[in-house]
């Protein structure tokens, strides 16, 4: 158990200013990268856009967004930024091998659902994609429903469950304690990143390595927070940071943009906007 916990860091403003790579003076959105989200269910949009919004604003040159057409109407709505994906029309939720081969990088999982179709077409993903990618939400849930699917998890994918969906993955602990050293054990099975989220984020890396992040409040234990985080580290993956750098950059990142917004709410009015709105002044007051 000693040895183990000597495996535990915090994730400090220190670090994240060592992990951050300054846009370079003659950038292009070519040069900085191009991400797909697949997100969004008739009944659930909202995540779809949150999760694109945030995405933008971490510096991604291009977002492709894969969702239904319902959902699709209103990101061009509110995101007009974001290429659409005219493939999303696919009652099956699938992905072209050209479009994976186009990206640096994909997020799956925000108000996504859990119908057989889509199901489907988290498979197709697992096996299809060449490099590592981030799972949240109904994908998650769905890998819950399907642990043998699990094999097929790019190396260094990123996890980012809230503590219900990894209970759901790894079966129920006695406290949390337990389920953080759960997150331990299962990034190093699998050879992949585990974003445990809650009020102090933990990050596990398949080293055994655990970081505790030290940014966030209770404020931001609303709906939505959780899409607006994927949404970063979509971005950040895709611009070109390592997934190790961007699940540590993006979780600090969520957190400090969600303390710069409770300056101007509470803990009760804070939204997910909110962290949106902020995540600029997080980036500029810590890199």
């Amino acid at each position: 158990m000693n040895f183990r916990l000597s495996n535990f860091h915090l994730l400090t403003q220190e670090i994240v200013k060592q992990i951050y790579v300054p846009v370079p003076k003659f950038a292009h959105k070519g040069s900085n990268g191009q991400g797909l989200l697949i997100a969004g269910s008739r009944n659930m949009p909202g995540a779809a856009l949150l999760s694109a919004k945030a995405a933008l604003r971490s510096g991604l040159g291009k977002l492709i967004v894969h969702a239904p057409a319902t959902v699709l109407d209103k990101i061009a709505l509110s995101v007009p930024e974001a290429i659409l994906e005219i493939g999303c029309r696919d009652k099956a939720r699938l992905v072209s091998t050209n479009l994976i081969g186009n990206c640096n990088t994909i997020a799956i999982g925000p108000g996504l659902g859990k119908d057989p179709a889509t199901a489907k077409g988290v498979l197709q993903l697992l096996k299809a994609a060449p490099y590592p990618i981030i799972i949240d939400a109904d994908a998650l849930n769905i890998l819950a429903e399907n642990k043998a699917w699990l094999d097929f998890l790019p190396e260094n994918s990123i996890l980012t469950p809230h503590a219900g969906e990894f209970d759901r993955l790894t079966g129920k602990s006695a406290n949390h304690f337990e389920r953080v050293l759960k997150t331990q054990d299962f990034a190093q099975k699998d050879r992949i990143i585990v974003l445990l989220k809650g009020h102090y984020t933990t990050i596990a890396l398949p080293t055994g390595t655990i970081y505790m992040n030290t940014t966030g409040n209770q404020g931001m234990a609303t709906a939505g927070s959780g899409d607006v985080l994927t949404g970063i580290i979509l971005g950040l993956l895709a611009k070109g940071y390592t997934p190790e750098n961007a699940a540590k950059l993006g979780a600090y990142l969520h957190g400090f943009a969600g303390d710069c917004a409770l300056e101007k709410q509470s803990y009760e009015s804070l939204i997910a906007s909110d962290i949106i709105e902020n995540l600029g002044e997080a980036i500029k007051l810590n890199l």
